[in-house]
């Protein structure tokens, strides 16, 4: 099952400036390579028939995506309004600042099938793309943040995949990211 690295989860897993919250210690080549060489621990559905979920052990040195939120960090919380890409309109996103996670032990790498990149307009010449990768402590995906599951159903007109909104999904989604937040170096 041939995997690649799509131009989306390129900018996002491995931008130009290195930051801290990034997949570490590897190339996106060499992050590809792997991919397609080495049998995931586990392999997991995802959201939608066209996702899955390949979970590997953490070769790197990248930390976890998200830090619980307490009242000793809980000051740390920033907000703003941002996009993903240019084409998307901004959307309010919140992270700390100034909190550091601990080294991941999973990489949790999220593929669509080609039939659907090609669908939101990213033809790939693979089975799989990579659309983007969750740094985790179990080997078990984290709940999608709410403002994607609705993006999601917006379509792919507005960024999103087109699956409709599954309301207990959602709502597990919002007690995860209630309690927890992505970090910012």
């Amino acid at each position: 099952m041939p995997i690649v690295l799509t131009p989306f989860a390129r900018a996002r897993l491995f931008p130009r400036e290195p930051r801290g919250n990034a997949i570490q210690d590897c190339t996106p080549e060499a992050f590809q390579h792997r991919l397609n060489d080495e049998a995931p621990f586990r392999v997991l559905d995802g959201y939608a028939p066209f996702c899955k979920l390949h979970v590997h052990r953490n070769w790197t040195s990248t930390r976890c995506l998200t830090v619980p939120i307490t009242e000793a960090n809980r000051h740390q919380l920033r907000s703003a309004y941002e996009a993903r890409t240019k084409a998307e309109l901004p959307v309010l996103v919140r992270w700390f600042e100034g909190v550091e996670s601990p080294v991941a032990n999973w990489l949790v790498v999220i593929l669509y099938s080609r039939e659907q990149l090609a669908k939101e307009g990213e033809p790939i010449a693979a089975d799989w793309g990579i659309v983007g990768c969750l740094y985790t402590m179990e080997p078990e995906e984290i709940p999608m943040a709410p403002i994607t599951m609705l993006r999601n159903a917006l379509g792919v007109e507005e960024g999103g995949s087109g699956v409709p909104l599954d309301r207990e999904a959602y709502r597990r989604s919002v007690a995860f990211w209630g309690n927890n937040a992505n970090w910012r170096p």
